[in-house]
């Protein structure tokens, strides 16, 4: 049974720094970190492509940094100078093999 499993996030200050990790069975293809802020939608914030392209919102761009580690099969997203709007709970999504996976769910909250 394939899992991905989140860890990491919490509560920081605004500026601060937080790194969120998920990690899988198997290798993960195009993964994506999303997040939804409380009576908001969800929202992708980073993707990395296969060929190590990557994609960010732009609200992130400059601040946020998602990177992998294939021999572990993890997915990470380094979050830089945060602020109360990235607070949210924040998901990572991949696919393993010709499946959609989602993880837990991590709760990432910045107070001013």
């Amino acid at each position: 049974q394939v899992h991905l499993v989140q860890s990491g996030g919490g509560k920081v200050q605004a500026g601060g720094s937080l790194t969120l990790s998920c990690s899988a069975s198997g290798r993960m293809n195009t993964p994506i970190w999303f997040r939804q802020a409380p009576g908001r939608e969800r929202e992708m914030v980073a993707t990395m492509l296969e060929n190590g392209n990557t994609n960010y919102a732009e609200s992130v761009k400059g601040r946020f940094t998602i990177a992998r580690d294939n021999a572990k099969n993890t997915v990470y997203l380094q979050m830089n100078n945060l602020e109360p709007e990235d607070t949210g709970v924040y998901y990572c999504r991949a696919t393993i093999g010709t499946a959609g996976y989602w993880g837990q769910g991590t709760q990432v909250t910045v107070s001013s």
